[in-house]
């Protein structure tokens, strides 16, 4: 076996085979679109008696769950070998497929950190009338090694969410317009995924360098943002068709210049809530209001705060609130200002770094 990767290529044959020809613990990431076993039993029309285009291609279709199942395990278990001990995954899916996706996955030993809800900005309506319209997909992010130090730019995300935390919902117009690629002017790929969703993972969970692998990867939108954002990349499909258009999609992007790719975390001077009542802007005795649930507590002249019988710093105290639940105290308490209006005392934090007055 070689030691060498293929990067920046797209390999021709079934993912369990091709994976077990690479070199184990050498991929970083790793996000896999498999087929979502749709399990469509007949032809489906809209109200106007045209036929929707949905997926009925030979690769989505499976013989019965165990047989799901059981190409599922030979996937993940392949994928998992060539993974780095700090490497994670991203596998995507819908109802039909996921929640077998998840249990393997934790029967592997992966461990899940996140589920993402991908919810469409414009999905297609169900149009029979007989069920919800399916408006979302799931995506569900795991480490390889529970435990193990892994790549999560939390910075980064925040920043391109407005210096906001990013949730797990996210919002997202399907692939429509110029992104969509097209064959001879019809969609070239039936399950092609947003730039946008694939930039997402890309930017959160992996370095410029980074080696992205995708299993399943269609018409190449993995590649095309790994490109874009200076990660290499190693693709498997087993069509031809697809990776020609896959092979041409990627020569077409531009990579973003080294300097723009870098992620700058700006370092911000660490201000204890103590500093808060040293400084004069909460006085002891002063009642802070608990965003949630409608508590509130009185602020201490140590910098601790109590809350009935609570006593302890604001993080703390919020976590106890919220039954053991990670907690940002300085996001979940406020106070009231000159004019009476509710604020986080995170304002009070800045005004503090604001005028260099921090420890």
């Amino acid at each position: 076996m070689s030691s060498k990767l293929p990067l920046d290529q797209i390999l021709h044959g079934n993912c369990t085979d091709i994976l077990a020809t690479l070199p184990e613990a050498s991929v970083d990431l790793v996000f896999a679109d498999p087929p979502y076993n749709l399990q469509l039993q007949r032809d489906l029309y809209r109200p106007n008696l045209s036929k929707v285009d949905a997926v009925d291609d030979g690769w989505d279709k499976f013989g019965s769950f165990d047989e799901y199942d059981e190409f599922t395990l030979n996937w993940l278990r392949a994928c998992r070998r060539v993974l780095k001990d700090t490497g994670t995954i991203w596998v995507i899916g819908s109802y039909h497929n996921i929640y077998r996706v998840g249990a393997i996955l934790q029967d592997l030993g992966f461990w899940i950190l996140n589920d993402i809800v991908w919810v469409k900005a414009n999905p297609m309506p169900n149009f029979r009338g007989v069920r919800f319209t399916n408006a979302h997909e799931t995506l569900l992010w795991a480490q390889k090694k529970k435990g193990a130090k892994y790549t999560f730019n939390h910075h980064a995300m925040k920043a391109l969410n407005d210096d906001l935390q990013m949730r797990s919902d996210w919002n997202l117009a399907l692939s429509t317009g110029k992104e969509r690629v097209k064959s001879n002017g019809v969609k070239a790929h039936p399950t092609q995924k947003p730039e946008s969703l694939l930039y997402r993972v890309l930017l959160a969970s992996s370095n410029p360098g980074d080696v992205v692998l995708d299993p399943f990867f269609g018409s190449g939108t993995t590649g095309a943002v790994a490109k874009k954002l200076g990660r290499r990349f190693i693709g498997i499909e087993r069509d031809k068709k697809y990776i020609k258009v896959a092979q041409r999609r990627i020569a077409a992007v531009t990579e973003a210049p080294k300097d723009a790719l870098k992620v700058e975390v700006r370092k911000q001077a660490r201000v204890p809530f103590g500093a808060l009542v040293e400084s004069g802007l909460l006085a002891p005795g002063q009642k802070l209001y608990f965003a949630k649930g409608g508590k509130s507590a009185t602020v201490l002249a140590n910098g601790h705060i109590r809350c009935g019988k609570l006593t302890g710093s604001i993080h703390m105290v919020a976590r106890s609130l919220l039954d053991g639940a990670p907690a940002n105290g300085w996001d979940l308490w406020l106070y009231n200002d000159k004019n009476g209006e509710r604020r986080t005392i995170d304002a009070l934090r800045q005004t503090i770094r604001k005028n260099n007055v921090g420890r």
